[in-house]
């Protein structure tokens, strides 16, 4: 299986910021905490830039208060309590608001210029939470379903390097960022769908 980037780059950033989330340790924040301010902060980047059509701007916002989704695990990693179900639960769960968040910001500005790219958004977002109910399903039923072509954080850098340089000007960035999220979401499911058909097959 081909190594998703999350694989390649994850244990290098990971000793960069385990300093950073001590100290957010020690101020007295706890996972939690870092996980749903970052949420709520890239949601409101995500609803506000976006629509108004400040994509360079939306986007650094957007990126800033996604790299609370490194800081939360590290956290609770390195912790006295250490990781926890609850925790896990609630980073799952807004992995995926958040996620969706950046690519409805995004529709609601292609829907305001009435773009012919919003179908396409409106798949890519459909896939974006395809992909990990299938890996949710799947392992109720016992049954590992990682990998495919593209995860969650390839999708995502792909989208938001897409809307900045669409704010930078770039001819068709938008258009073959979108289409290239849609697809890679819509095969990474039919991937998983198969994996799990192999695993349960009698």
């Amino acid at each position: 299986m081909v190594p998703m980037i999350s694989d390649i780059v994850k244990p290098a950033v990971t000793r960069i910021i385990t300093p950073m989330a001590k100290a957010l340790l020690r101020v007295g924040l706890t996972p939690n905490s870092v996980t749903v301010v970052g949420a709520i902060g890239l949601i409101a980047s995500a609803f506000v830039f976006y629509p108004a059509g400040d994509f360079i701007w939306g986007t650094v916002a957007v990126s800033f208060f996604a790299l609370s989704d490194l800081f939360d695990g590290t956290m609770a990693r390195i912790s006295q309590k250490g990781s926890s179900r609850w925790g896990g639960f609630l980073d799952s769960t807004i992995d995926r608001i958040t996620d969706s968040a950046v690519l409805m910001g995004l529709i609601f500005a292609l829907d305001n210029e009435n773009d012919n790219l919003l179908p396409v958004a409106l798949i890519a977002l459909l896939t974006g939470i395809l992909v990990p109910y299938i890996r949710a399903k799947a392992e109720s039923l016992d049954v590992e379903c990682h990998g495919g072509l593209a995860e969650r954080t390839e999708r995502l850098i792909i989208v938001l390097l897409a809307i900045l340089l669409h704010g930078f000007g770039v001819p068709f960035a938008l258009a073959t960022g979108i289409w290239l999220v849609a697809a890679l979401g819509a095969v990474t499911s039919i991937q998983r769908i198969l994996i799990v058909r192999r695993a349960l097959r009698i």
